[in-house]
């Protein structure tokens, strides 16, 4: 598309934007995007609880992975690709909103998904995602000669993959479950296939601060939770000191969780590809285990009610501190271990592998935890203030 019929039709002719550029935060259509995710996880958040509560745990954390990954990966090119290349034109905002409706298609098929082993829906929400960026990428190669040889990179790889997606859902659930993870890894080489042909020029701090609002997000599914655990103690009269300890564990965690998360800056820290791959990829485990606290609150709530026969005290107590843990691990690994010391890394390790090892006592797996997870906080202050 020439400059001259782009600028006729009101529309900015997309180009990289500059990496360091000063005082860059999100958009209000970033954050507009964000609101159908809310949608997409507090489904998954859900469906995890009610599965665990019914006795479907290993089935339910698998569906939960598979949707959980859908939700993430076209959050994740999305919120890549706007750093770099956003142009806030009307062209641009209306393929973005078209993006937010394959999402909110995802999060209408969630229960299907997750409960029967119907993708069909989840399918089709997550290929009207990733044929938007693809418009998106296609937009930018005629733009941009500088970028279009990554441009049509990114163009054909995500486009093949949508055919396999789509090619998934004529088979049976057996196969679809199967060709799933084949799948998934050539969605995961997509970008590093493409970014060989040249680098996109996104911004470390403005990537660092989507990703902190997307754990905001997900931190709002185990507040939910816990306001939920005091809404069922005050109605009901029922288990009431149990009730409000779960509510206020519950504030407790999601407090640390964020206390630990948001204890530093790390946009200093995204200054090559490498770097930039390892913070991405490996916030995929980080936001699926806090988007899996709330449905560990919500277990926890279910078991303390008796709401469920089919429902045991491990299995509850693991629901809440597999999540929690898996959090702390690779919150440490990716953000922490390099700016609290050794010994204070120690102490961090130590004290995640108690919040693991508190679902071996049911009668104190929410105490012990948020325990666990209050002195991590502690350990990190120290750590952070012994490291000036």
């Amino acid at each position: 598309m020439t400059g001259a019929l782009a600028s006729r039709l009101g529309l900015v002719r997309m180009t990289g934007r500059d990496p360091g550029q000063h005082h860059r935060v999100a958009s209000p259509l970033e954050l507009f995007f964000d609101l159908v995710f809310v949608v997409a996880v507090s489904q998954a958040s859900q469906n995890l609880h009610h599965g665990i509560s019914e006795g479907h745990a290993g089935p339910s954390v698998l569906a939960y992975v598979m949707v959980f990954f859908a939700i993430w990966w076209a959050w994740m090119n999305f919120t890549w690709f706007a750093s770099a290349f956003d142009t806030d034109d009307w062209l641009y905002r209306l393929s973005t909103i078209v993006q937010m409706g394959g999402v909110l298609v995802l999060a209408a098929g969630v229960h299907d998904a997750m409960s029967a082993g119907e993708w069909d829906t989840v399918t089709w929400g997550y290929v009207i995602m990733r044929l938007a960026m693809v418009g998106q990428w296609l937009r930018l190669a005629a733009s941009d000669p500088e970028q279009r040889a990554t441009a049509i990179r990114y163009a054909i790889g995500i486009a093949a993959v949508q055919l396999l997606w789509v090619a998934r859902i004529l088979f049976s659930a057996d196969v679809q479950f199967w060709t799933f993870w084949p799948c998934l890894v050539l969605e995961v080489l997509v970008p590093i296939w493409a970014e060989r042909a040249r680098s996109t020029p996104w911004h470390p701090h403005h990537i660092a601060e989507r990703y902190s609002l997307f754990v905001l997000i997900l931190l709002g599914e185990s507040l939910l939770a816990s306001a939920n655990a005091i809404i069922d103690a005050l109605n009901s009269g029922e288990h009431l000191p149990g009730l409000v300890g779960l509510a206020v564990a519950g504030i407790a965690l999601a407090a640390g969780i964020w206390w630990m998360y948001f204890s530093g800056e790390y946009g200093d820290r995204l200054r090559t590809m490498q770097q930039a791959f390892g913070f991405g990829y490996a916030h995929f485990i980080l936001f699926a285990a806090v988007g899996a606290v709330s449905a560990g609150i919500e277990v926890e709530l279910d078991l303390l009610a008796g709401a469920s026969e089919h429902l045991t005290a491990a299995t509850a107590s693991f629901a809440l501190t597999v999540p929690v843990a898996a959090f702390m691990l690779v919150v440490w690994a990716l953000l922490l271990r390099r700016h609290i010391g050794a010994a204070s890394s120690a102490c961090f390790l130590v004290l995640t592998a108690a919040v693991l090892l508190s679902a071996l006592f049911p009668q104190g797996t929410v105490l012990g935890a948020t325990a666990a997870a209050v002195l991590a906080v502690v350990v990190v202050e120290l750590g952070r203030i012994r490291a000036r």
